[in-house]
Order: C-alpha cells, then structure tokens, then sequence
C-alpha cells in the first residue's frame, strides 16, 4: 500500500520569531509622564520592543518567515496566513509581499486575518484544519503586530512589537495538535475603530473579573475531558495575558496549575497582539522536551484553546530564529523623543529636503518586483556571473551571454561591505543615511542603506546580511515601498 502524503499527521514542523532590535525603557516613559500620571511608575519595570521607522508589521513578518522557513523546504509551502490588527494596506494583500519577500513561490495561497487579538491563533487552528493544500504539503502562519499607544497611557507601556512564524508540514513534525475548541463572545474591553490610531480601553478591573477567568475554565475542562487529558497532563500553559501574575490567576481558575504558565514576556518585549499567542507556543517548544503537552490560549472577543504535544523530533530541531535569541539581541534605547517620532505620534520639523515626491510609478514597479520584493539577481548560465539587478545582457566583459541568466535570490546569503557613506544633508528620519555598495560571496553587488550597525563595526571587509525594510513612505497617497537593507551578519 502507497503512503501519500495526507495519510501522513499534519503538524509544525518550524517556527521563527523576530523582535525589533530597540528595547525602550518602561522607567523613561513613565519619567517622562510623572508630572501628569504618577501611577505610572507602578508599571515602569522592564522593557518593551517597538519598531524603527522602518519597520511594521509587514517587514517583521518576513523576518519571522524567513526563519521559520530555514529549517523547511519553501517549495512546499501551499498556503501562507498573515494573522495582524496592524497591517500597512487595508485593500491590497499585505501576505502577498510577505509571501514574495519570503522567498515562496508564485503559486500559492495568501491570505490576510484581523479583526481580534486571537487572530494568530484562529489562523493556526484553520491551517490545521487545511487538511489537503493543492501543490504542496505545508502552510506558513505569520503573525505580527505594532500597535500605537497614545502617550501618557498604560497601553504605551504595555504594548510591544514583534512577529511570529509557525510552518505547519508533514516531514518530521516536531509538535502535533491533540485538538482545539473555540468560543465567540463579544466582550469589549477594548477596540480600535477604523480612522483612530489608538485603542479606547474600558475599565480595567471590570475587564479583569467578567473576562477569560469567567468562561475559560468550562471550556478548558471540556477540552481535557474530550481529549481523556487531566490538568495534571498539561506541562506546559501558554496565556497571552498582560502579565506573569495575571496568566497564573486565570490559569488557577481553570483548576491548571500555576507554576507551570510560561514566562508571558511582558518584562522583556511587552504583549505583541496579535502576534502574542504564537510568540508563546514557539517559546514553549524552544524549552519543551519531547512528550511534553503545551495549552495554548488565543484572547479577544472570546478565544481559542489548542493543545499540542511535543515529538521525538523536537530533540533534533534547532530554529533559526529563536525567541531566547531574539529576546537577548536587544538594544536599550532611552531616547523617548525618538520613540515618539518612529511612532509617527511626534510630528517633527524635517525641513524642505524632505519635500520631495515619493511618487511610486506602479507599473515599473510590478515589472521589477521580483527584484524588488523577492531580491532576485541573474545569474548567466554561461559563464556564472551573478548581477544585480539582473538584465538581458551578461555584465562579464568576457562573455556577453543575451538571455542566458536565471533567477539567483541573494537575500538569506552573506556579503562584504566593499565601500561605505555617511550622510546628514539629506533627509533621513534616523541621520545620518548610511549606504554603500555590498558584495555577496557567491557574487553579485547591491547598493544599499546600513541599518542597525549600532553596536558593531560600519567598516569595509565587515561581513553583511540583509533585511527586509520600508523604502520610503510616501505619505501623500499612504503607499509604503519596501526594499532590502544591510545589516550586521
């Protein structure tokens, strides 16, 4: 009897995660607002990422994919869900560029989910339930949020920035699903409405009592007694709470016990919406042995649970973007006039060489996009010569090949930066624009901008990777153009 490949478990098979490398201090913000809310102090412990300038929850999303997708076959992928409540484009598919961006190919399905902080784990659970993808075997779940908080509020503490990625598959599944259940209510504690920038919250302690600790525990109860599991068989609780002591009282309530909640991250990146939920379940599987089973909740106008348990497999795995990692690769950042600025909550005074028109001409655009999005150079079958961008004609003065080059992708390989240039006279919203020319060891010259170099050595023969980022903005018409910038290797 033949074996295909839907006779065979669908399970995750990867995950990657990607945190924004600046870390602001919880203690500047609340300093910076004593005079007004003092209460704020109580909560001024820790940090919280959040994006630079160039960054959203698009770019964080291609990180957190590419990632994932190192340990896994992109070929394979069939489907690919971008789970957010912050995406850049509200009519043009915002997983169709991170899809392009990630390396998949043309020919698969994209879509964008929203609406709920439990966004991230609705798109999982539909992913799994995805039994038979057309073309391929696995699915990509990317989830990413940068939510804004008005200053002077809890929410600007509280809130933080990042992605997740879990790459569903059949090949060697290091975690499958036991089973999941869901429940819709429309509490609101909290909403954005379309045209608002930030959240309006109800009162806190009312969303506390008549929250998830209302209904979660007949729901957690029902699922175990379902799945012949008792409290005692869940190792490890995934609660994408606001806090450790708040994940541990609503696990009391549901009769699970309190010390085995994972670490909710509030102290270290703060709650990434969305994207929350699947940060936890990487971090569990990071720290999981194989055996162990992992609870994992989705909030938001009611929720998901999901239990999962670990493989044999999983003592193998080694992800290419690790939460402990992205975790520890911070950077404290104490200016909060800065913060306000990337936020685009401070307007500043950037003078007339910021006037210029940022006017994308669309239809060059498509026909360069997989140069563009996708980073795909030419390389000549003839004689090998890589180039960027690629053209019909080889640039080997020795060869001269017409239509011989095929498409060579340079994001994921290293580079060597071969000159370098800092700029203050033209206008950057983080001065001074470094740039220069990058050279990849298999061959191949790009020019592009430095991102990131604090903290390591800008200099020529310093080795290189590259990023996903925002271009430009053209505020004028709300369009963003994204390219690839250089970054430390």
């Amino acid at each position: 009897m033949t074996t295909t490949s839907t006779d065979r478990p669908l399970g995750i098979t990867g995950f990657g995660a990607w945190l924004p490398r600046r870390r602001m201090e919880r203690k500047v913000i609340a300093t910076a607002h004593k005079w007004f809310n003092p209460a704020l102090m109580a909560g001024a412990g820790g940090t919280r990422s959040h994006c630079s300038w160039d960054e959203d929850s698009v770019t964080m999303a291609v990180a957190a994919a590419r990632a994932a997708l190192a340990s896994g076959d992109p070929g394979k992928v069939a489907a690919l869900s971008l789970a957010s409540t912050t995406l850049p484009f509200l009519d043009r598919q915002n997983a169709t560029i991170v899809a392009e961006a990630s390396g998949l190919r043309p020919r698969i399905r994209t879509q964008d989910v929203g609406g709920s902080l439990r966004a991230g784990t609705g798109a999982l659970i539909a992913a799994f339930q995805d039994g038979a993808l057309e073309g391929g075997d696995a699915s990509l779940v990317v989830a990413a949020d940068a939510r804004r908080a008005r200053p002077g509020s809890p929410d600007e503490l509280a809130f933080g920035h990042g992605a997740a990625a879990i790459l569903l598959g059949r090949e060697r599944p290091i975690a499958t699903l036991l089973g999941w259940t869901s429940e819709s209510d429309d509490f609101v504690d909290h909403y954005r409405s379309e045209g608002r920038d930030f959240d309006y919250r109800w009162e806190e302690r009312w969303a506390r009592d008549e929250g998830p600790a209302g209904r979660l525990p007949a729901a957690v109860a029902a699922l175990l007694d379902r799945l012949s599991l008792t409290p005692d068989g869940i190792d490890r609780i995934a609660l994408p709470a606001a806090s450790a002591r708040e994940a541990q009282r609503i696990a009391k309530s549901c009769g699970l016990d309190p010390a085995r909640v994972a670490d909710p991250l509030d102290q270290a990146c703060g709650h990434l919406g969305a994207a929350h939920a699947p940060l936890l379940l990487a971090h569990c599987l990071e720290q999981a042995r194989p055996g162990e089973t992992i609870l994992l909740a989705g909030l938001g106008q009611g929720f998901d649970l999901l239990v999962l348990q670990a493989t044999e497999a999983l003592a193998d795995y080694r992800s290419a973007g690790a939460v402990g990692a992205a975790l520890g690769a911070g950077r404290s950042d104490e200016n909060y006039l800065r913060f306000l600025a990337f936020e685009g909550t401070l307007e500043l005074e950037t003078g007339i060489r910021a006037e210029a028109d940022l006017k994308t001409a669309h239809s060059v655009a498509y026909r360069s996009h997989g140069a563009l999005t996708g980073l795909q150079a030419g390389r000549c079958t003839a004689c090998g010569t890589v180039q960027f961008p690629p053209e019909r004609v080889c640039v080997n003065r020795n060869c001269g090949a017409v239509d011989s080059q095929e498409p060579y992708p340079l994001a994921g390989r290293t580079a060597r930066v071969v000159s370098l240039t800092a700029d203050r006279l033209a206008y950057y919203p983080d001065p001074p624009v470094r740039y220069g020319l990058v050279e990849f060891e298999e061959g191949g010259r790009l020019l592009v901008e430095f991102v990131e170099w604090e903290g390591a050595e800008l200099k020529v023969g310093a080795r290189a990777g590259v990023a996903f980022r925002i271009k430009d903005r053209d505020e004028q018409r709300g369009f963003r153009r994204y390219f690839w910038k250089a970054v430390p290797a």
